[in-house]
């Protein structure tokens, strides 16, 4: 399979890159920063330097040709509000569009646990910019005509992956805790499995093996 990785510098990128480059997959993984090529090259991936956040949707589309999947896992971090609005909404929306502009089909977006509007913190509070922008996105891609698969993992940790994890629908259900590993683990099975396609799935580190929960 040919996987495009939007954020291809961040944890969880890396992380995959290695997995789907250790499977036989062609990985290409999108930086801003031409310095993260070699960290990237290193996890088994091919770099192309591309900032999304200030590229049209042609030229993203242009970098979509041929690949059979695409993988959002960018972000703008926090911070600034309008780069919040400008990457993790708006970049990702026209990166949804090209994809479907360059006949891609399956995307696989890494977004964050019950990301609905249900739980949307005041307008005032500092994470409403990422949570707002992610559910638009979110929104956005579940409109498309596109082969759709949303992760809402828990709080990220760098702690080694299990293999395992649990759903995670509702708050106050346990420690929401969850390995970056285990979240590229769920991202390289996820591709290829149907059952997630058209599928919003929010979880944590558990005691399911991944590829048991996706099919159930």
């Amino acid at each position: 399979m040919n996987v495009i990785v939007i954020g291809g510098h961040g944890k969880i990128a890396l992380l995959l890159a290695r997995e789907l480059a250790g499977r036989g997959d062609a990985v290409t993984a999108v930086v801003r920063n031409p310095e993260h090529v070699p960290d990237v090259e290193a996890a088994g991936a091919r770099a192309l330097v591309l900032d999304v956040e200030n590229s049209s949707m042609e030229e993203i589309q242009e970098a979509l040709a041929g690949q059979d999947a695409v993988v959002w896992s960018a972000g703008a971090g926090g911070g600034d509000p309008d780069r919040t609005y400008a990457v993790d909404r708006d970049a990702a929306i026209r990166t949804i569009n090209a994809a479907s502009a360059a006949g891609v089909g399956r995307f696989l977006t890494v977004s964050f646990a019950r990301a609905d509007t249900k739980y949307l913190v005041p307008l005032d509070d500092p994470f409403y910019p990422y949570m707002a922008a992610k559910i638009a996105a979110d929104e956005h891609l579940r409109r498309s005509t596109l082969e759709w698969t949303i992760l809402g993992p828990g709080l990220l940790t760098d702690d080694p992956a299990s293999g395992k994890v649990r759903p995670l629908d509702e708050p106050g259900e346990g420690s929401e805790e969850t390995s970056r590993g285990n979240v590229a683990a769920v991202i390289a099975e996820a591709l290829a499995a149907r059952e997630t396609f058209g599928k919003t799935l929010n979880f944590a580190d558990g005691d399911s093996p991944i590829l048991d929960w996706l099919r159930a």
